[in-house]
């Protein structure tokens, strides 16, 4: 399969493949916080974006991987679990480490209704499975030696247990949905991160392996920043170390000398979370003009 001439080959223009469906406003949110802005229907498959240099297409991240292989797309951004599944030889930029509801991986798991007799990946010999994930489903039942017939599923396939098949493999994040189902995890198959890809010769091309790089960078940034805030404060400078062994600060905190003798600014990012049980210890220690500020990116 060769990718068409068309405009997306433009060696100063990256096409990137976005992904609809369940990641589709995460994503957009993180390219928000990376310094990207999106915009259009959502039923639109070539959104807008605020950058000259690239050119977003909207695609299931079913698809993705294969698109970005083949030279369609340079780069995309996809879950591990559809390049596994699609078998994609693409080059793998980096993982990056959020969902539609939180920052743990997506998993997909064996499960069987409560009441099965099925315990363990062994007693699915000779029973039919359920699943969207059909070769990721196939290479795990060849390394555990279970044969079994493996069926394509076109969606609800939780409502398939018992009645149509014995179990499925089907994807989860909280296990919420198979819990409220009756259902039961026998074994996990794969864990998986959305994951920014590239097609191996676009990942060749000067410039387009530098717009990648500098693409990479604003996304990790995105996310290290997430959950973290800024902290600033003023305090006297006798009570500096005290503070340092109190502050869990990402790095060592910045100080620096005030006008005022005998006080320095101090500035660091710690978790949004300890927050509200660190800003009474540091008024105990004296400080002042404490501020809290959120954050886009955090770049190492």
């Amino acid at each position: 399969m060769n990718a068409p001439a068309s405009a997306d080959n433009n060696s100063r223009v990256l096409s990137i493949g976005l992904p609809t469906g369940s990641l589709h406003e995460a994503t957009l949110a993180l390219f928000a916080k990376a310094g990207y802005q999106i915009s259009g229907s959502s039923r639109s498959y070539k959104p807008s974006i605020d950058d000259p240099e690239l050119r977003v297409r909207l695609l299931r991240a079913q698809e993705i991987s294969r698109y970005v292989e083949h030279g369609f797309l340079d780069c995309g951004l996809t879950g591990r679990d559809w390049i596994a599944e699609n078998g994609s030889q693409v080059e793998v930029l980096c993982d990056l480490p959020f969902s539609k509801v939180s920052a743990a991986p997506t998993r997909w798991v064996l499960v069987v209704p409560n009441d099965s007799p099925i315990r363990t990946v062994a007693d699915l010999a000779g029973k039919r499975i359920a699943t969207e994930a059909v070769g990721l489903t196939r290479r795990f039942l060849e390394k555990e030696n279970v044969r079994a017939e493996v069926e394509f599923s076109w969606g609800a396939t939780e409502v398939k247990v018992p009645d149509l098949v014995d179990a499925i493999v089907d994807i989860t994040e909280t296990g919420s949905s198979l819990r409220a189902n009756n259902l039961r995890i026998v074994a996990t198959l794969l864990e998986s991160y959305p994951q920014l890809i590239a097609n191996r010769t676009a990942f060749t091309d000067p410039w387009k392996k530098d717009k990648l790089d500098r693409l990479q960078i604003l996304l990790q940034g995105a996310l290290a920043a997430r959950d973290k805030v800024g902290l600033k404060m003023n305090l006297p400078e006798k009570e500096l170390q005290k503070l340092i062994a109190t502050l869990p600060s990402l790095r060592e905190p910045t100080v620096s000398p005030l006008a005022h003798s005998g006080w320095v600014a101090v500035e660091t990012i710690i978790d949004e979370k300890v927050v509200r049980e660190l800003i009474p210890t540091l008024k105990r220690l004296g400080a002042e003009g404490i501020i809290e500020y959120p954050l886009n990116k955090v770049v190492y």
